[in-house]
């Protein structure tokens, strides 16, 4: 199977609409003036003066600015989460804010809701309004004292997050059955999405399946209750968090979070902190300050690996969902070469030496 059949037969398959006018898309960009006028009107805010959209990541993003201070306007993309998700997203941001997490929380509507629903050309998306996180991202490393903030931030997210109930949790449950952080989802599921790419290098598609059968069996040692199952981020790192002058600290971009280990929460940041590099004392700082609100035990301490190669499997997937709908010219053969020279260096004895 060549990279050509691959995308064909991998890529989002367009939504049609009624009219043959309108030409078919997957991902369309929305307009920031129609935003203002359809959505952003529903909100109890002060006159805009601006609407960008800002970034685009598994969602856009878009800075609006009133005559009185910013806010960050977030719309789902239709091929990533459902209305159900989105809502326990939201829901668990406004419990948290609740318990005073320092967290981007959702504002709500003049009807009282946490999102707007947006008609666009691919189907249902889904737009929240945040009041702009105050701060900025920490450039370089986070200091010793940041870690510190962050690793007992983190810890009493999972503490609190184990009286999490959503509104209608049944359904909801039912419905993420699949976006649950289970190792259904983060292994099997993406290696659904990254063996396709890999047909042509059968001993590199055989080395992912021999990984991750072997992490499947270090995990099984995990049990899936409380406190060890609980809601978690899903993407904890310093490129989600803001911080002020006089280190005040504020989470955000929760839109990985789900039920699942809190000892995968950290997993995830030092798979992330890894790659940036950020230096092993400010990790240690991070884990030694969690470790003092709730303490892991032996054997979640004896997963990080697997649950940081587990991390790694995950945003793999993530980012080839991705570039399917932004940019498919990143999924080369470099790209494929470097994500699986980093899969087998999370599996050295090494693997945290620096």
């Amino acid at each position: 199977m060549s990279i050509v059949d691959v995308i064909i037969s991998t890529s989002p398959k367009p939504r049609h609409t009624s009219s043959s006018a309108v030409f078919p898309v997957v991902y369309s960009t929305l307009s920031p003036q129609a935003l203002i006028e359809q959505v952003l009107n529903r909100y109890a805010i002060a006159s805009i003066t601006s609407c960008l959209l800002w970034n685009r990541g598994l969602s856009d993003i878009y800075l609006v600015e009133t005559e009185q201070e910013y806010y960050v306007l977030r719309v789902s993309h239709h091929h990533w989460r459902s209305q159900l998700e989105i809502e326990f997203e939201l829901e668990l941001l406004d419990f948290l804010h609740q318990n005073s997490l320092p967290v981007a929380y959702p504002l709500r509507t003049r009807e009282n809701s946490l999102f707007v629903t947006v008609k666009a050309l691919e189907g249902d998306r889904y737009a929240a309004l945040f009041p702009y996180a105050e701060g900025t991202i920490p450039l370089g490393d986070l200091t010793i004292e940041q870690s510190k903030i962050f690793g007992q931030t983190l810890a009493n997210l999972h503490q609190i997050g184990t009286k999490f109930a959503p509104s209608q949790q049944g359904l909801i449950l039912e419905t993420l059955t699949n976006k649950n952080l289970t190792l259904e989802y983060l292994l099997d599921n993406s290696l659904t999405k990254i063996a396709p790419f890999l047909q042509e290098r059968p001993e590199d598609l055989q080395y992912l399946r021999d990984s991750i059968t072997q992490i499947k069996a270090e995990l099984k040692i995990l049990p899936q209750k409380l406190p060890f199952w609980t809601t978690c981020w899903g993407d904890p790192h310093s490129g989600n968090i803001h911080f002020t002058e006089d280190n005040r600290i504020t989470l955000f971009d929760f839109d990985q979070c789900g039920y699942g280990w809190r000892a995968f929460d950290l997993a995830k940041f030092l798979q992330v902190s890894l790659g940036a590099g950020l230096g092993r004392k400010m990790r240690e700082a991070c884990f030694e300050s969690y470790q003092a609100v709730q303490v892991l035990t032996p054997e979640e301490e004896d997963c990080l690996q697997a649950l940081t190669q587990t991390a790694h499997i995950w945003s793999w997937a993530i980012n080839i969902n991705a570039s399917m709908i932004h940019c498919w010219s990143r999924l080369d053969s470099r790209y494929f070469t470097k994500r699986l020279a980093r899969l087998k260096r999370l599996q050295s004895p090494d693997w945290q030496l620096f």
